[in-house]
């Protein structure tokens, strides 16, 4: 039986709901391309922190209304009606004022232990893009396409995309995008690497919906575990990803998860975790 709670964002730009135990977040300004504001940065980054450290939930799976994923910052907001508060700003403190609301985004999305989605209906440029990257897994609708953006508006990057995007497809794939700023539609995106799979834009959100409930079902100290391994392997030498990664196995053979898990494997049927 299918259950569904609707948490308050405190803004009708960005939705949240769980639905047996996946958070989906929805950024909500398709009429602007779900591009980032003042009222719907704030909001995602309470939900992710939210809904990471929630017990009911078991994957968050991030996704935009409309045709569009998110086309990032809002490059209007960079002309005439810039904050002008911000602007008087020293420059130190709008340096430490954004590197704050990188950590506080893409920066908890990469913390999170829990499974992570992005559904991408349709494009993910610049700050958006990083967001989608920073999830464990992309699904880009057939019509999806992604963009670094930031040369079209001379800015060198934000939110870790530079870090982010070199880690998913390599130096020189990286570099070619940040320089250039092209549109890399769903197939190309998908072969190079920057996104997991693509389907038919019908479809997308029921795929990711089906694989992020598959995820929230899991045995989820396992998963956690393999996130920790996952990122040792590109941070550590071997030898030290080997050590831990040996540590968290023998740690998860005590657990009621797996004992649950060897059970059902015995006795030809679902396992049911419960995080133990």
């Amino acid at each position: 039986m299918t259950t569904e709670t609707t948490i308050d964002t405190g803004t009708n730009e960005l939705l949240c709901v769980i639905r047996d135990r996946v958070a989906i977040i929805t950024l909500n300004r398709p009429e602007a391309r779900n591009s980032l504001s003042d009222a719907l940065t704030p909001a995602l980054r309470t939900m992710i922190r939210s809904c990471g450290e929630d017990r009911n939930v078991g994957a968050l799976l991030i996704t935009g209304a409309g045709e569009a994923f998110c086309a990032g910052g809002n490059v209007k907001g960079m002309g005439a009606h810039r904050d002008q508060a911000k602007l008087e700003m020293p420059l130190e403190d709008r340096i430490a004022d954004l590197q704050e609301r990188q950590r506080l985004l893409t920066g908890a999305l990469v913390s999170v232990r829990k499974p992570t989605i992005a559904a991408l209906p349709g494009p993910a440029v610049g700050a958006g893009l990083a967001i989608a990257m920073a999830c464990d897994i992309r699904i880009a609708a057939q019509s999806a396409f992604v963009a670094t953006g930031y040369a079209r508006i001379a800015l060198s990057g934000d939110y870790g995309i530079a870090w982010l995007l070199t880690r998913l497809v390599g130096t020189a794939r990286a570099r070619e995008l940040m320089f250039t700023g092209d549109r890399i539609n769903a197939t190309r995106a998908e072969a190079i690497g920057l996104v997991n799979r693509v389907v038919p834009d019908d479809k997308l959100q029921a795929e990711a919906f089906a694989l992020a409930k598959s995820l929230a079902e899991g045995p989820r100290l396992a998963l956690r575990y393999m996130k920790d391994n996952l990122d040792e392997a590109v941070l550590f030498d071997f030898e030290t990803a080997r050590d831990h990664e040996a540590e968290r196995l023998i740690r998860l053979t005590t657990t009621a998860d797996h004992k649950e898990a060897v059970q059902a494997f015995i006795e030809k049927r679902k396992a049911v975790f419960t995080g133990k």
